[in-house]
């Protein structure tokens, strides 16, 4: 399983070499080769959680029929006035001739076989049979089992067949007590005793007319209901009647309105109560008595009654065909109706179920006799479904054996009827997507799943099919998968647990509520087995731990189920395994586990979890990192729903002090929201505590003089009040604060201790002129604060300033949250609540004024303030801060979030052929077992696509124009170059670069970057760096993937970086003219590469180099370091002191060692470094021949050799061996003490090009030889205006074309290509 996350999934399998023969292969090759910087989904995604994409398939009230009534009206013997039977008839009441037996006799049998043949169904039902009952017996019947029901389900089942049909009034007929008379029953009266939930079955003539009836007398109902309601306004609402709910019962009824039941004597006369009871029995008969079977057509009814075996027995053919007979019935249920019609008749009640099932064999058996049964809820015509098809062959198929069987002389051959629904539901799978009908098949593989034969495989296409998305896992709950997969996780199969890992993996990506059924079923624990057990191979460890993270996902009860077994503890030894998402999804488990679970933390504290933690901070896996402070953002958030004491306060403070220490080395955005979001408890816990630093600082500003002090000079309070400058001592251990990170007193307790000699009672304040928002800068008002408080407001408010929007914007949250506190309780205090909160007049009033941080403060302190803080506790502004936290035990809604862990999740809801991350894999080699192809060709599915094809041309064009290139550098120097493209930049050009394939040239100015076409002459489109009024100035640019899909790398002189994407569309590559759309330019990442620069006019500002190779980039320039950043960790590796006093101007990795990369300094020296070396050493050449500020310094090949170039500003060039302390050869391109403003390099070509300040463009070979001069335009319409003082030069990275920029934003492209022009 790939595991990398940042190298394309597109990159090319290259352990196949090309043959020879195929030109220009090998260096196509070579772009393949190359990784993919900021490719990754944390970059390409929006970070977010799946939509709300799971549908409402669990019920809301899972109901049970328990009582049931069977009322038959036979009155056998005697045939009722209305009805005139053929002869023969048909005879048979629950497969009983009632005149084979006395009249009496015969009732009582066949209400025995009823009640019989309902207990097939649902044996644990109440059962009270009536036969031939009077309108009492059974209002008396019907009334105690409603009852004794409560609010389940009641069934009363009619058999009318020796009484009239119903009336047109409503009304069914019953008997007198003398039996002399029909006696009309009210449906109306029926409803009432009846009340509701319940189902009605009315096996009679004309029974659709009782349906239609029963709907007029619901409504009646209800109006009366209503009218009731109405008139008892004042009644308590206990002892009201319960609304009636008959519009929601069940009713089936075996014909419609004018039809009377079929009379066939083949047939049961009670054929509709037949097929509801009996359904495998009758469906033979009828199926022998239409005579379409092929295989046996003589089949005789005699020998269907033979049928061996037991409906409960799948192994029998009576079983077999029963399982069939199910999976068909639910198939064509399935297929035909919503979705919600389904639910509540199919999955709702176990015997509902069973009856609509057969009832859509009573449609198909009773329509070949023209009747048509009737339901409420109305269902479509199903009689003429496909499915009845595929069990039409499987009767035929079982009858064939039949002969055989009953003669002894063959043996049970079981359908392959199973074996062929999923043969059918895999070809749907190769073909299947949303877009497509949802497989009619889907039910069938419910069915499979109960058998040991099909059930591996079943599994296996099941997983399949989930993993088509979101909408497929919703299709499966729907169908009713649930159950059937939460019961094999019972089972002990090894061939099993990576299905089932894997689809458990995508219902709960899906659907995070059946957590609860997971935990209540104890199957949770399977999960926990797999994840503890180290034999198990990693991925299926991945699954395990989000199953388990999901489980404990805002669920209590799952936290508490897995705290039983140690979860947290147990996981922490294995939060270092090798693979980075089972190491990612361990870690979030762990935040889930502890999240608001006080004893979880508690437990976790005795562990040392936080600081086992600590280390995951720092991990190569920006994901891994993210995760990491989340779990510790909810380890804080738990803590604050608890009473604090110092030991939780101290645990809290090390382990923000830890997140803040991390926040500049980071690179990655994803990580760093998640430290605002984890710090954002800090606050809110110790709320008092921020706002009252923001509190004091406003008050000094309000009492002090602003001509006393000058913003930059601190003031300390003294016991007396007055004012004095603070020592040097401590200025220096309050310049200490600002290091707690690296302070040896911090290294062990995680605190810092301060030496200095104060009373205890009281810690100094620091006094500043400056405004609230001032504390938005990175030099805050020394607070003497001398305590954690001030770091981490120092952390906060520098993230104000992050280059990334989202992460400034949420910490602009936290830091305007305290302050809006902070003059929300001035105002109040100057207004309404002045006279509640007064300071002391005594002399001792400092101590009111005095601010405790650390341990708590002195008693005498506590007892002085608390009486009037606790007058005015919910406004007031307490004179005291005491480090106890929140005192309430629940703590505020969250004032940030950043969606990452439902972002993680849900790739796992994705289709994991296209998310490398998620690939289920087969079982090792060596168990023969069924293989399981998740992967899907994971590969091969993606060459499928457009971007593939798309970076298919794009290499194959790269590599054109580096053979071209190649041509055109191996020409004669001496050509003159001619201007080919010149165009008006909206500012003055800074840095100027050329895409190395496309036709596109990026000019930056001092904030914003323009890209044009310069063979079109187009601009293509102008956006700015940053959105901040004051945007710092531009100092580096590069083209990062520019073999690829290019993303451009700006760099400031306030030491960020910001990676931008989508700057040039896709139709403005092929359009002609302006195209100025800047709204489609996104923002990849941003970081502080140097956060220690500060903006300056007069210096280089930030200096980049990127290497595509390594993935790796150098940044310095006003700081006397080198800093080496990891992209594909987007870690900081390490910082090279540069040795020298002055900024670095240029830097450049070696492009053959990749360890080595030259520095020059403003001082004129050109520093050699050495990355294999440990940073005090890694300097292993100087070079100090340069007297001025070295323009540029780069890299360039001669005859095989690698040796460096380097200009400065007094216009010399000096070229210099790497294995030499001297420079080997010196260009002076500057005579007349003319200087040198710009120098550009060609890697390739051997030339380099520096502008003059004599208004002119020197191009020269290695020799120092003059090719070319530009001093004039002569193309964009100017032709003849000489050029202006250049302030930017640069070459094609293959091509021979120079780029220049003018102080007077002129931007021009020379070439010495004549097909340029």
């Amino acid at each position: 399983m790939n595991m990398s996350g940042e190298l394309s999934v597109f990159q090319r399998d290259t352990s196949h070499s090309p043959s020879p023969e195929e030109q220009g292969q090998e260096e196509e090759d070579e772009d393949w080769a190359i990784g993919l910087a900021f490719s990754s989904e944390r970059h390409t995604d929006r970070i977010e959680g799946l939509e709300e994409c799971a549908q409402n398939w669990r019920l809301k009230d899972r109901m049970k029929t328990v009582s049931v009534a069977l009322i038959l009206c036979l009155n056998v013997g005697v045939d009722p006035p209305d009805v005139v039977k053929t002869q023969p008839c048909a005879r048979l009441e629950c497969w009983i001739d009632p005149l084979a037996m006395s009249p009496q006799k015969a009732l009582e049998a066949i209400g025995v076989n009823l009640q019989k043949q309902y207990e097939r169904w649902q044996p644990r039902a109440r059962y009270k049979q009536t036969l031939d009952p009077t309108a009492d017996e059974i209002k008396k019947v019907t009334s105690t089992l409603r009852r004794n029901a409560k609010d389940e389900r009641v069934l009363f089942h009619y058999n009318g067949h020796g009484v009239p049909k119903p009336t047109a009034n409503g009304e069914i007929w019953v008997f007198n007590r003398s039996y002399t008379q029909y006696i009309p029953l009210s449906i109306y009266d029926l409803q009432t005793w009846m009340w509701s939930p319940s189902i009605y079955v009315f096996d009679c003539s004309n029974a659709g007319m009782i349906v239609d009836a029963f709907q007029q007398f619901a409504d009646q109902h209800q109006r009366e209901y209503e009218q009731l309601m109405a008139q008892s306004r004042n009644t308590l609402p206990s002892q009201m009647t319960p609304p009636p709910n008959f519009k929601q019962c069940i009713q089936l009824a075996a014909c419609a309105t004018n039809q009377i039941l079929p009379m066939n004597a083949e047939l049961p006369a009670d054929l509709f109560t037949a097929c509801l009871t009996t359904p495998i029995k009758i469906a033979l008969r009828w199926f022998v008595l239409q005579n379409t079977s092929r295989l046996v057509p003589r089949m005789t009814l005699e020998s269907v009654d033979k049928i061996p075996g037991q409906l409960n027995d799948r192994r029998t053919m009576l079983g077999e065909l029963n399982w069939i007979f199910t999976a068909i019935t639910d198939t064509i249920a399935w297929n035909s109706l919503p979705r919600d019609v389904f639910q509540r008749l199919f999955r709702q009640d176990l015997l509902v179920a069973s009856l609509f099932r057969n009832f859509l064999l009573a449609e198909r058996i009773l329509k070949s006799y023209d009747c048509t049964p009737v339901s409420w809820p109305k269902l479509p015509p199903t009689s003429q479904h496909p499915m009845w098809s595929a069990w039409d062959l499987a009767l035929d198929i079982c009858l064939s054996q039949l002969p055989g069987i009953l003669e002894g002389k063959e043996t049970f051959q079981n359908s392959p009827f199973f074996e062929e629904q999923l043969t059918a539901f895999q070809v749907w799978l190769s073909h299947g997507s949303q877009k497509r009908s949802p497989p009619e098949q889907l039910p069938i593989v419910l069915q499979v799943l109960l058998s040991q034969v099909h059930r591996l495989r079943a599994l296996e296409l099941l997983g399949r099919f989930l993993d088509l998305g979101p909408w497929a896992v919703n299709l499966a709950l729907s169908v009713g998968i649930f159950p059937y997969v939460l019961k094999l996780l019972q089972s002990s199969a090894r061939e099993l647990r990576p299905l089932l890992l894997f689809i458990w993996t995508k219902i709960l990506a899906v659907d995070v509520t059946c957590q609860a059924d997971l935990v209540r079923d104890g199957g949770h624990k399977y999960f926990l087995s797999v994840l503890q057990d180290t034999s198990v191979p990693d991925d299926q460890r991945t699954l395990a731990a989000f199953v388990v993270s999901r489980v404990v996902w805002n669920h209590p009860v799952g936290q508490e189920a897995v705290a039983q077994v140690a979860f947290i503890s147990n996981t922490l030894e294995m939060v270092y395994e090798k693979d980075r998402l089972l190491r990612q999804w361990l870690v979030i488990g762990i935040g889930l586990a502890w999240h608001n679970a006080i004893a979880a933390r508690w437990s976790a504290i005795r562990d040392s979890a936080h600081e086992k933690l600590f280390p995951l901070l720092r991990d190569p896996i920006p994901e891994v990192r993210a995760a990491t402070a989340y779990a510790l953002g909810t380890f804080i958030r738990s803590g604050g729903k608890t009473e604090r004491n110092e030991l939780a306060n101290k645990i809290d403070q090390a382990v923000a002090l830890q997140l803040l220490n991390v926040v500049n080395s980071e690179a990655s955005p994803l990580v760093r929201k998640e430290i605002v979001s984890a710090l954002q408890w800090i606050v809110l816990i110790f709320e008092s505590t921020f706002i009252q630093m923001a509190i004091q600082q406003l008050e000094e500003e309000k009492n002090k003089d602003s001509n006393l002090l000058s913003p930059n000079v601190e003031v300390a309070l003294t016991s007396s009040g007055s004012l004095q400058r603070p020592s040097r001592r401590s200025r220096a251990a309050s310049s200490n604060i600002t290091n707690l990170g690296t302070s040896p007193e911090l290294s062990e307790s995680g605190f810092y201790h301060s030496t200095n000699s104060v009373n205890p009672d009281h810690i100094r304040r620091a006094v500043s002129i400056s405004s609230l928002s001032s504390l938005t800068s990175s030099t805050l008002p020394s607070l003497a604060f001398n305590t954690i408080y001030v770091k981490m407001w120092h952390g906060l408010s520098n993230m104000e300033k992050d280059p990334y929007f989202e992460v400034s914007n949420m910490a602009k949250k936290l830091t305007d949250y305290v302050r809006n506190k902070a003059k929300e309780l001035l105002a109040a205090r100057d207004t309404d609540l002045g006279r509640a909160y007064t300071y002391s007049n005594s002399s001792n009033d400092s101590m009111d004024k005095t601010i405790y941080i650390g341990d708590s403060p002195p008693p005498a302190a506590v007892q002085r303030t608390t009486p009037s803080f606790s007058r005015i506790r919910k406004r007031s502004i307490p004179s005291t801060i005491v480090e106890e936290g929140e005192t309430s035990k629940e703590l505020k809604d969250p004032l940030v979030v950043t969606g990452f862990i439902e972002w993680c999740a849900k790739h796992f809801a994705e289709p994991a052929a296209s998310n490398e991350d998620i690939q289920l894999n087969s079982k090792p080699n060596h168990e023969k077992e069924l293989s399981i192809e998740f992967e899907i060709c994971g590969r091969t599915r993606e060459r499928d696509t457009e971007m593939y094809y798309t970076r298919e041309w794009r290499y194959a064009r790269n590599a054109t124009v580096r053979r071209e290139a190649k041509e055109e550098c191996q020409r004669p120097t001496k050509a003159k170059m001619k201007e080919v493209f010149c165009n008006r930049n909206p500012l003055v050009p800074s840095v100027i670069r050329f895409h190395p394939y496309d036709p596109w040239l990026a000019v930056a100015d001092k904030d914003g970057c323009t890209v044009w076409d310069w063979e079109r002459s187009v601009r293509l489109v102008h956006f700015n760096n940053q959105q901040q009024p004051r945007a710092a100035r531009i100092t580096s640019m590069e083209f990062v993937n520019g073999h690829d899909d290019a993303l451009l790398l700006i760099g400031a002189d306030d030491g960020s970086c910001r990676i931008w994407r989508d700057f040039i569309r896709t139709g403005s590559r092929l359009s002609s003219g302006t195209v100025e759309d800047s709204s489609a330019v996104s923002l990849v990442s941003a970081w502080n590469c140097i956060a220690e620069m500060t903006p300056s006019t007069r210096c280089s500002g930030l200096v980049l180099d990127w290497n595509q190779d390594s993935l790796q980039l150098l940044a310095t320039g006003d700081v006397r370091l080198i800093r080496i950043w990891d992209v594909e960790r987007e870690l900081k590796v390490s910082d090279f002191p540069t040795g020298s006093e002055n900024c670095v101007t240029s830097i450049h990795h070696s492009p053959r060692d990749r360890s080595l990369f030259v520095a020059a300094c403003g001082d004129g020296s050109v520093r050699l470094f050495d990355k294999r070396c440990n940073a005090q050493k890694s300097r292993v050449m100087t070079w100090r021949e340069h007297t001025a500020w070295v323009i540029d310094c780069e890299w360039i090949s001669t005859d095989g050799a690698t040796n460096l170039v380097s200009g400065s500003l007094a216009g010399d060039i000096r070229f210099m061996d790497p294995r030499h302390p001297t420079s080997v050869h010196t260009v002076v391109t500057a005579p007349n003490s003319q200087g040198m403003t710009a120098m550009a390099v060609h890697p390739k070509a051997n030339l380099f090009a520096c502008g003059i300040v004599g208004q002119h463009i020197s191009v020269h070979d290695q020799e120092g030889e003059v090719c070319s001069t530009i001093a004039y335009h002569d193309g964009g319409g100017i032709l003849g205006s000489k050029i202006a003082a250049v302030s930017c030069l640069t070459f094609h990275p293959h091509r021979v074309c120079l780029a220049a920029g003018g102080m007077d934003s002129m931007i021009s492209v020379f070439s010495s290509d004549k097909s340029k022009k």
